[in-house]
């Protein structure tokens, strides 16, 4: 292979990149549109989830009561004055929760006989209700305190919660790091599967065949503006994530390159291969946003984690590269992980990236051949 041709054909794609509006608009908008729309839209952390209160005691505990939920910021109260009125905006879909305290609240309290209050959670709603029930344990400490004079004594043995990594639990510190594999999944696999299919329809591949360049220095060429192109999204959505959204980077930032050049390979092999396969651009565009947008979004552990999928699917996800970027980026932006702490993400996506490209250029040569 000659570099020298190989460049050529680059700088042919690169001038058919910048003529291109909608590569351009892909290239350059992609990566901010989704990082934007993804770092702020998802929010893990359900606050202000729509309550409706009913007191029907209307004394100073349970006025405490209310309080201790509402100093939380995790509900947005609404007054309504019966229980049946509060399970009506329930079944309207005006609330996703109920509280209703019924009469005798404080009487019960001071008397030692143990007051219960009620909340009805809305159950179709699988978000709010899990994020309701993992605030209860902090709630009634609180309200205990708030409510019983004097304070209850101190359990025996206390268990005290630390979380490693993501101490605020914040969504955005788990969301970001992982837009690099849905950008890149899509930006290098569509752009790709049509730069070989796009010579196809246009009558051209036959023209540069006919002419002393081999077919790999056809590949090599074809794909330099689009790794360029890729390195590029990386490098807009590490920036978005240090300064828009100030998720830390606690890892080797050579572990990060390795790992982004590993799966951008595997990414612009993956769009070749369907580009060769397919040879129609249309054609060539849905099958790379079925293989690059549902696999980067829902099997990769980007929103769903591998952990909890049925064993075919955590089978399916280990031959996929969106599932260990994404593992690698995470352990590296939060964990702090090094080279050796992203070895297993390594290998694989050295194993798959290799098998893509060596699958993509011998189709590539087999297709192309008189």
């Amino acid at each position: 292979m000659k570099f020298s041709r190989a460049l050529s054909i680059a700088r042919k794609e690169s001038r058919h990149v910048l003529r291109d509006p909608f590569t351009l608009i892909l290239a350059l908008g992609l990566p901010v549109l989704i990082t934007v729309i993804f770092g702020f839209a998802i929010e893990f952390n359900m606050k202000d989830i729509p309550t409706a209160v009913h007191d029907g005691d209307r004394t100073q505990s349970s006025r405490r009561l209310i309080e201790a939920f509402g100093s939380s910021s995790y509900f947005l109260f609404d007054r309504v004055p019966s229980a049946a009125d509060a399970l009506r905006t329930l079944t309207a879909d005006r609330n996703r929760a109920a509280l209703i305290i019924e009469p005798g609240f404080e009487a019960n309290l001071r008397s030692g006989r143990g007051a219960q209050a009620q909340l009805i959670l809305d159950g179709a709603d699988n978000s709010a209700t899990g994020s309701v029930l993992g605030y209860l344990a902090g709630l009634q400490t609180i309200a205990a305190r708030n409510l019983l004079d004097p304070a209850p004594p101190p359990p025996a043995i206390e268990l005290r919660t630390r979380y490693l990594f993501n101490a605020e639990l914040n969504s955005r510190w788990f969301i970001v790091p992982g837009l690099t594999v849905v950008v890149v999944a899509i930006l290098s696999i569509l752009l790709t599967s049509l730069t070989v299919a796009r010579e196809w329809e246009n009558g051209s591949m036959e023209l540069l065949l006919s002419t002393p360049v081999e077919p790999s220095e056809i590949i090599v060429g074809k794909l330099l503006p689009y790794t360029a192109l890729g390195f590029g999204a990386i490098g807009l959505i590490y920036l978005a994530a240090r300064t828009v959204f100030e998720v830390p980077f606690l890892g080797s930032h050579l572990a990060y390159l390795l790992c982004s050049g590993l799966f951008l390979a595997a990414c612009l092999a993956q769009g070749l291969l369907i580009s060769v396969l397919v040879r129609r651009q249309q054609l060539s565009m849905q099958f790379a946003m079925i293989s690059g947008l549902l696999p980067s979004i829902l099997l990769s552990g980007f929103i769903f984690p591998v952990e909890h999928m049925p064993l075919f699917f955590r089978v399916l996800t280990a031959v996929l590269p969106p599932r260990w970027f994404i593992l690698a980026s995470r352990s590296i932006f939060l964990e702090g992980a090094g080279i050796g702490g992203v070895l297993v993400p390594l290998l694989a996506l050295t194993l798959i990236a290799g098998a893509l490209i060596t699958v993509a250029t011998r189709k590539f040569k087999r297709d192309v051949e008189p």
